[in-house]
């Protein structure tokens, strides 16, 4: 009797050790190669992580990133890991997921140490984004913004100067799209709609590299218009800030084909904007 119940249960061991198998194989909703994975404690994870990021496993070290995250939320580790993860998509290049990940831990961790590090990063996303001025320039904008943040939260931060000098690149594409439209409507002498491209660059866009060919566009565009006055001004404008310019140059000699010169009136819209030029802001 005592060897028929030992046989008895030891069957059942088997059978249901059986079932358990086949469950697992033909369950798909069971990933048995991630098991391990989410039973791993997370300070275990984090070095594995860093240990794939090294290896160049990009792939892997989201993975294990992402899995701290999503077994140990708000933990220091899930924190330190959230900082991985938005570096680790950056540099695969998913720079959507890069960004979720990024602004959820400013939005969760605004103060910690490496809130500075995470900010920069969703700044050089947006700028990773940034196309030529043909396109739209939705990532430069973001980027300044983002770029911004930088500056006036962490200004002790070390990624104070990059940020500053991408602010100065996305500018100069703002200011360069504004410039293709304003030549698009000079091309077919809509003039009115030449000049307000124009305008924004030189009061919105002083110190960038479009200054310069944008006072020229004004000169010419307002002397095509009849408005010599206004067509002096920035001729004046543009010959006190760059006297050695080609722009200022070919100016120059279109308003001497007319008869004019160079000259400034002082009630002029970009006569104000000069003075911004001239101090440097």
């Amino acid at each position: 009797m005592m060897k028929t119940a030992r046989a008895l249960f030891a069957s059942l061991l088997v059978l249901s050790a059986g079932a358990s198998i086949s469950g697992c194989q033909s369950d798909p909703d069971i990933d048995i190669t991630k098991l391990g994975l989410e039973t791993d404690p997370p300070d275990v994870l984090y070095t594995q992580g860093l240990a794939n990021m090294k290896a160049g496993n990009m792939a892997e070290a989201a993975r294990k990133f992402d899995a701290i995250d999503r077994e140990n939320p708000f933990s220091e580790w899930a924190r330190k890991a959230l900082v991985m993860s938005t570096f680790v998509k950056y540099r695969q290049g998913r720079l959507d997921d890069a960004l979720a990940s990024g602004n959820r831990y400013m939005s969760q961790y605004p103060k910690s140490q490496d809130a500075a590090y995470v900010q920069y990063l969703i700044g050089l996303t947006y700028s990773k984004q940034i196309v030529d001025v043909t396109q739209d320039q939705r990532a430069s904008a973001k980027t300044i913004e983002a770029m911004q943040a930088v500056i006036d939260n962490y200004p002790n931060s070390e990624y104070v100067d990059d940020a500053q000098a991408k602010i100065r690149f996305s500018r100069d594409q703002l200011a360069g799209k504004e410039m293709q439209i304003g030549r698009y409507y000079m091309e077919r002498k809509e003039y009115l709609a030449a000049i307000s491209r124009f305008r924004i660059v030189v009061e919105k866009y002083p110190n960038t590299n479009q200054i310069e060919e944008a006072l020229a566009r004004l000169v010419e565009a307002y002397y095509a218009m009849g408005i010599v006055d206004e067509a002096q001004t920035a001729a004046a404008v543009l010959g006190h800030n760059y006297p050695d310019s080609q722009w200022y140059a070919d100016s120059y000699k279109l308003l001497q084909s007319g008869g004019a010169e160079p000259r400034e009136n002082k009630g002029s819209w970009i006569a104000a904007a000069g003075k911004k030029l001239l101090l440097g802001s």
